[in-house]
């Protein structure tokens, strides 16, 4: 398996395929070129550990042959940023890991994902300068939770039913100076609800190749319990990172970052379509790669305490 000195020279390479540009290789090396067949972009196979694709693209054997070889994955993506496809070059066979995650049946580590979860919500929100009394209500009240949502009685259902109210209290605090309606990810009905979408989507596609590293079925939850095509552990384990997300987004909208003339409105849905999602993704991505080791070591951990069984309690923290 992949170790922590491996993967911090680990890249995540973002691709925009324009027409006529299309991948190749050379030297074990992808490569990116114009359909004047000039080189625009150029990767080691060693270094990548994940290569997202936006665009249209033919997928051929020796790439796929290559991902395999070198341990990264592909991620296929529309140019509205939506996955729709993803081959991952994970460990296979991990029978006892996936064993045990088919016999689990508490709620002790989902409990203490959204413990996390909140405590770093609580400290976006202490960030803010010159608090109201609203915000230092909001960050009283996340406190609050933090420990309710540890308490041993409480069934996978309460312990969402937590995490639903502490989230809607503390995005209604974090974006109260935009206009802050509700958390709406599949209508997009806002730039920053579509924002947050593409963070978290790029968030969400990093966690679940580190899981796939270890040979984890992702779609085997402990939070979020099995449901056709989801993959639930993943679900699972974005839940203490998405704060990389949030404060990324809220320094950009305070630094004018985000105009809503890059988007486009179909629907009421607003969308990014092509280069003009390349500065939120930059701005996403330097924020994850910024604590991307903490995030290697935070899944290298859930991954031993899982295989010796621990209880929720020894299980690792992200403290943002």
């Amino acid at each position: 398996m992949m170790s922590r000195k491996d993967f911090i020279e680990k890249q995540f390479v973002f691709v925009f395929l324009n027409e006529g540009e299309h991948l190749s290789f050379k030297n074990d090396n992808i490569v990116i070129k114009d359909k004047e067949n000039r080189i625009k972009h150029q990767s080691s196979c060693y270094l990548l550990f994940a290569l997202f694709i936006a665009g249209h693209c033919n997928l051929t054997s020796g790439l796929l042959q290559r991902a395999k070889k070198f341990g990264f994955s592909i991620v296929l993506l529309t140019y509205s940023l939506k996955v729709y496809g993803i081959f991952s070059s994970g460990a296979e066979g991990n029978v006892l890991l996936r064993k045990r995650q088919y016999e689990y049946d508490q709620a002790d580590i989902g409990a203490n994902l959204i413990s996390n979860k909140i405590i770093n919500q609580s400290s976006i929100l202490r960030k803010i300068r010159g608090k109201s009394d609203d915000i230092k209500k909001a960050v009283s009240l996340l406190d609050s939770y933090v420990d309710k949502v540890l308490n041993p009685k409480l069934s996978i259902a309460e312990i969402m039913g937590i995490e639903g109210s502490a989230s809607r209290l503390y995005f209604s605090a974090l974006f109260r100076n935009y206009n802050w309606k509700h958390r709406l990810p599949r209508t997009k009905p806002d730039m920053i609800n579509a924002l947050l979408d593409i963070g978290y989507s790029i968030l969400f596609n990093i966690i679940n190749a580190l899981l796939e590293v270890y040979g984890f079925d992702t779609y085997t939850g402990v939070l979020h319990r099995q449901f056709f095509q989801r993959k639930s552990l993943t679900c699972d384990l974005v839940e203490p990172f998405r704060c990389l997300i949030d404060d990324a987004l809220i320094k950009a909208l305070n630094l004018g970052q985000c105009k809503e003339s890059d988007f486009s409105i179909c629907q009421n849905r607003y969308f990014l379509f092509g280069k003009n999602s390349t500065p939120y993704i930059r701005i996403f991505l330097e924020s994850i790669l910024a604590r991307k080791n903490e995030i290697f070591v935070y899944i290298q951990s859930y991954y031993r305490a899982f295989m010796k069984g621990k209880s929720g309690s020894e299980f690792p923290i992200f403290l943002f």
